[in-house]
């Protein structure tokens, strides 16, 4: 039985996730039946108000309105019961198994998936917010490959769109379609021609040219299903001696089903529900809440900002930005280096230039008394994010200013270092 189960489920969650990320997009399927019947069969069928209402639009609106309409992927919301039913019976089998030991390799495995993701392909690949050595690449690709996200290559592409179109139809899990949409939603449904118009636009060279990267996309199917599913249930059952059920449905899919609810905060919850201490005119915000869960990317308002700074934050601790501590910590064996930061004399011109108020450094400001000045709640709601710009999604990004990269500081830098 456990064999079926599991290669069942390989191919289920495989499926759901890689399906949903999908760029290729039909974009003639919901427009080619309105295009199909224009303006001549309009009058037969608007007899009475809406004829008398607006007689002289002619063919105008019909050949411009052409709206988007989503488009749910039913299967993928089968896939996505069975993932969180699973899950929960996961969860049941702990009291119901006395399986409490087996919370710390959960824990510890989700914390491994969640620095692939925070100190991988977030501040790594995505962002090049830091450089490192093949080992450690090595290492992180690995554990983003237990996470189960879609590749590095994948998961790359789409967030330095969501970083350079925030917002926008561009956006693959735009806030402004809803906070469910932002946070699981955008994988219920295909993604808007958009997306993978605006994602050819990214430019992707550096990680095509990292063999670490290239491995894990050509080989995905093999190294994911291995790290994300097979080792986390047979090394607790041979090493702890626990039942094949709970290490099933326990270490493997609720782990998994909670990191991907941690992930996806970031994209909704910290865009609804906090402060803006650095720039009141996006919709993403800083929560504490979300980074302790995520191992510190909830600092988000910082990161829309400034998403080439290896912390992802200002702290001058590591409390609430665990990942900041283990890059820190690679840095001083030699793995990585060229780590590059934001110095306090920017982060202090940003907060007095567009934050809300709340930054100590505002709120110590003796010419800070007008609040009038601070955008209100109700034009922030109607902030147009297609019109900003200079909009980067890291440090390569080529409209990156001259003036931030004269002014970042970077500690360890390549000239400190020994290359691969």
């Amino acid at each position: 039985m456990a064999p079926n189960i599991i290669g069942s489920t390989f191919i289920l969650a495989e499926t759901a996730i890689a399906d949903t990320n999908n760029n290729k997009m039909s974009t003639t399927t919901t427009t080619t039946t309105a295009a199909a019947a224009p303006v001549k069969a309009a009058p037969a069928k608007l007899a009475s108000p809406v004829s008398a209402v607006a007689p002289q639009t002619d063919a105008k609106p019909a050949a411009a309105a052409k709206p988007f309409k989503a488009e749910i992927v039913y299967h993928n919301i089968v896939l996505f019961i069975i993932l969180h039913s699973m899950a929960l019976y996961g969860l049941y089998l702990i009291p119901a198994e006395g399986a409490y030991l087996e919370i710390l390799p959960i824990y510890l495995f989700t914390f491994l998936g969640g620095l692939g993701i925070t100190a991988g392909v977030h501040r790594l690949w995505s962002h090049k917010a830091y450089k490192a050595k093949m080992p450690l690449r090595i290492f992180l690709m690995l554990c983003q490959s237990l996470a189960f996200q879609n590749s590095i290559w994948e998961w790359t592409r789409d967030h330095r769109v969501h970083h350079k179109f925030t917002d926008t139809n561009a956006d693959p899990h735009n806030s402004r379609r809803g906070f469910f949409f932002a946070h699981m939603g955008w994988l219920m449904c295909k993604k808007h021609p958009d997306v993978g118009s605006k994602g050819k636009q990214i430019d992707m060279s550096d990680i095509e040219a990292d063999p670490v990267v290239m491995f894990q996309k050509k080989y995905y199917f093999v190294v994911m299903p291995i790290c994300c599913f097979v080792l986390p249930m047979l090394l607790p059952y041979y090493l702890m001696g626990s039942s094949l059920k709970v290490c099933f449905f326990s270490c493997s899919m609720l782990r998994y089903c909670l990191s991907l609810h941690g992930t996806w905060l970031v994209n909704s919850a910290a865009h609804f529900y906090g402060m803006k201490p650095y720039d009141v005119n996006i919709s993403s915000v800083n929560s504490r809440l979300v980074s302790n869960i995520t191992f510190g990317e909830g600092w988000h308002n910082y990161h829309h900002v400034f998403p080439w700074d290896y912390k992802a934050a200002e702290l001058g601790t590591y409390n609430g930005n665990w990942t900041t501590a283990f890059i820190d910590l690679m840095a001083k064996i030699g793995q990585a280096y060229d780590l590059k930061f934001v110095s306090k004399e920017m982060v202090y011109k940003r907060v007095m230039r567009t934050g809300d108020g709340t930054h100590i450094a505002a709120m110590l400001d003796a010419n800070n008394n007008n609040s009038s000045e601070v955008p209100t709640n109700e034009l922030v709601m109607h902030l147009d994010h297609d019109l900003e710009e200079n909009v980067i999604w890291g440090w390569d990004d080529k409209d990156i200013s001259e003036e931030d990269r004269k002014s970042a500081s970077i500690v360890n830098s390549v000239l400190e270092s020994k290359q691969d």
